[in-house]
């Protein structure tokens, strides 16, 4: 599970199932310095896959429903953006190349674009602190730390 991180996006998406029909399901998502997070969206009056993104009775989100995570390091890029009739639909690729297929609203800064933002914010964190942990093994290696000290 997450460590409970800034929010850093919070709103819906249409995720692709893997299913034989491919139905979009509505999700909760929850953008973080770690990832995101889908809940389930449950719907009032009905279920079943979703057939549209716009005026469906939605009505709450659960919780104690099954929740996945993407999280940053298992993801490799965020692909394929398309607009389609006020929709954007965009792939979030993950490391061993499962592909996972969202759509959202094209209302404000996209949600692909804040995932492509956080990955970016993710690797250059993990980058900086191996930079800096090799640079600190290299110093006790020769020494110099010893001659930076005294």
């Amino acid at each position: 599970m997450m460590n409970a991180q800034k929010v850093l996006k919070e709103g819906f998406l249409e995720k692709r199932s893997n299913g034989l029909l491919q139905l979009w399901k509505r999700k909760h998502c929850v953008l973080t310095e770690d990832g995101i997070r889908l809940y389930d969206w449950k719907r009032s009056g009905g279920s079943g896959g979703d057939s549209g993104f716009r005026s469906r009775g939605f009505s709450s989100w659960s919780s104690s429903t099954k929740t996945k995570e993407l999280r940053f390091e298992r993801m490799a890029t965020v692909d394929c953006v398309e607009y389609k009739r006020e929709l954007v639909y965009f792939t979030v690729v993950m490391a061993g190349g499962k592909e996972i297929d969202f759509r959202c609203q094209q209302e404000g800064t996209a949600w692909n674009a804040e995932i492509a933002l956080g990955l970016v914010r993710f690797k250059n964190l993990l980058a900086v602190q191996s930079g800096r942990t090799s640079h600190l093994a290299h110093l006790g290696s020769t020494g110099e730390e010893d001659a930076l000290e005294s």
